[in-house]
């Protein structure tokens, strides 16, 4: 089962619902993923297992949403696993920042993206104009509400550009925060059903002219800090009164001179969360519909 946002094809009206065997059926009394991260993880647990329980109707007469809205912020961690470490140091003229936050107590986390930039399952993501290394990096996201529970587990793609990040880590927002740069599929997996979140295995592929021109895997079980330890930091100095996604940092990283190029496809699966595909484009093609789709969701069937 998976818990997601959706908009009737007929209609355009939003709602949250239960995914389950091809159907599709809404919570009762939850107007905004927003709202339902304003709820105990007990209170979202018996809606979701009502909604799943429901008559549904089949998901291919719905369009699928991005799971956040309202003001839900996505945020991200980096420097978590030991390859992530290794690739800053590689790619950086200040080496020494990467392995002493990689061993510190506390975390590497920044803002990556208000929810209504957020793209998803078929829509584009893009590369900066003025980068000239721009890589994925697949990643598994935790859906946390506002006491700090975590609700479920989905799939972010959290691009990067290297060289600008490299070139000084006080250009981090720019590397990291652009228009297109943020990625999460459609689906939420309940954290009640997912055994064990720190060993699920990650992959990454990337086509290009229908040729796989970069693959890799990683598991959850490299991951350098606990998830726990990452929400817990997060909400040490801020409150999330509509919950918060929180990107837990990548594992695959590719050498320093591959670079994503448009037309290219980005593909990542995550064990027991869900899948991820998007193509790449420019940034004038991948957002400038973002904003229209707040109040219009059914936009978004144009540029998939």
């Amino acid at each position: 089962m998976h818990i997601v946002r959706y908009a009737e094809r007929d209609t355009g009206a939003v709602h949250v619902g239960a995914l389950q065997d091809q159907q599709v059926a809404p919570l009762e009394n939850v107007h905004s993923f927003a709202e339902l991260l304003g709820l105990s993880l007990e209170q979202a647990r018996k809606l979701t297992e009502g909604a799943a329980n429901a008559n549904g109707r089949p998901v291919d007469e719905v369009l699928l949403l991005p799971p956040v809205d309202g003001l839900t912020e996505v945020w991200a961690s980096g420097v978590t696993y030991g390859r992530s470490m290794d690739a800053r140091v590689e790619e950086s003229a200040s080496q020494d920042i990467y392995t002493r936050v990689y061993g510190a107590d506390r975390p590497e986390l920044f803002f990556k993206c208000p929810s209504w930039r957020v793209v998803t399952e078929g829509e584009p993501v893009a590369v900066r104009p003025d980068s000239e290394i721009t890589v994925p990096e697949p990643e598994l996201a935790l859906i946390v509400n506002s006491v700090g529970e975590v609700l479920g587990y989905t799939v972010c793609n959290d691009m990067s550009s290297r060289d600008i990040e490299g070139e000084n880590p006080l250009y981090i927002p720019q590397a990291k925060t652009y228009a297109g740069s943020c990625a999460i599929a459609v689906g939420v997996r309940p954290v009640w059903e997912v055994v064990n979140a720190t060993v699920l295995s990650i992959r990454l592929s990337v086509c290009r002219d229908g040729v796989v021109v970069f693959a890799g895997e990683t598991s959850t079980a490299r991951l350098h800090r606990s998830l726990r330890d990452l929400v817990d930091h997060l909400f040490r100095a801020i409150d999330f009164p509509a919950g918060v996604v929180l990107s837990t940092g990548t594992g695959i990283v590719p050498e320093i001179d591959f670079t994503l190029r448009l037309g290219d496809r980005v593909n990542i699966d995550i064990d027991e969360v869900g899948s991820l595909s998007n193509p790449v484009r420019s940034i004038k093609e991948a957002v400038r519909w973002a904003a229209t789709a707040i109040d219009n969701p059914l936009t978004r069937l144009e540029i998939r």
